[in-house]
């Protein structure tokens, strides 16, 4: 694992949604038909809830999508915010076997992604309002986050095309475990440590209900991996508005707020 300012680089970091890192939605403790995801943009009145079994379909067909554009090994860009479809394509792409080079929110001051990269780019995922930090890459999918912008040339809909494949998805956890998951070396077992690590520094328990700002915790491995690594439900808020946070800790039954 490599970070760079808010950027992170990510390789083939768990499958499965991924055992090592979220072992409670496949091992099925959780409720399938209970939130895992609650999302919410203050700024366009948004509320998006997915249940695990609805996390998983997306997941699947991301991982579905990747391996028909390109092969296990393979790197995507991801130049997304924290996002209900921000963590499918993130599981997706692990789950598919490709490395990722991610960048959230903040983009000024911090090297172009890809810069200085030692392998070429397969596929990026990109909100519409990044497009011009994106870089070039055979496949090229635009992921609409609320807005209806037309659709570059060479860019494909991540939307349409995910909803075409397979909700089913399997991979070879065994082997993934044991593979390096970042250029260090650092395996998928070791990645899932790390989520596990920081769920404990914040006290995060199966059954709770995380409430995360996305402006203060934009990295995947707070406002995703930790929380999934415990069984948790993420209620993950762009655009926070100070005035309805009370109200909205009572609605979502909020435990903990990152």
């Amino acid at each position: 694992m490599a970070i760079v300012g808010r950027s992170v680089i990510i390789n083939r970091a768990a499958p499965e949604v991924p055992m090592e890192v979220s072992p409670h939605i496949d091992r099925g403790d959780v409720t399938h038909d209970r939130p895992v995801i609650v999302y919410y943009d203050d700024a366009t009145g948004e509320r998006t809830a997915l249940s695990a079994a609805e996390l998983n379909s997306w997941v699947n067909r991301t991982a579905n999508l990747l391996t028909r554009t390109g092969a296990p090994g393979g790197l995507a860009a991801v130049l997304l915010p924290p996002h209900w479809r921000t963590a499918a394509i993130l599981l997706g792409a692990w789950s598919a076997g490709f490395s990722v080079e991610y960048q959230g929110l903040a983009t000024a001051g911090l090297p172009r992604i890809g810069a200085g990269a030692t392998r070429p780019i397969d596929v990026t995922f990109v909100a519409g309002n990044q497009l011009i930090y994106a870089p070039a890459a055979p496949t090229q999918f635009l992921v609409r986050l609320g807005d209806d912008r037309p659709l570059p040339p060479s860019y494909r809909d991540y939307a349409l095309d995910a909803e075409a494949q397979s909700q089913m998805f399997r991979v070879d956890t065994n082997r993934h475990r044991t593979d390096a998951a970042s250029p260090d070396g650092t395996t998928y077992q070791q990645w899932g440590s790390v989520a596990r690590e920081i769920a404990a520094l914040f006290a995060l328990q199966p059954g709770d209900r995380i409430l995360v700002d996305v402006a203060e915790h934009d990295h995947p491995m707070r406002w995703l991996l930790a929380p999934l690594a415990v069984g948790a439900t993420i209620v993950l808020c762009a655009n926070l508005d100070a005035a309805v946070l009370e109200a909205r800790i009572k609605s979502e039954a909020v435990t903990r707020v990152l």
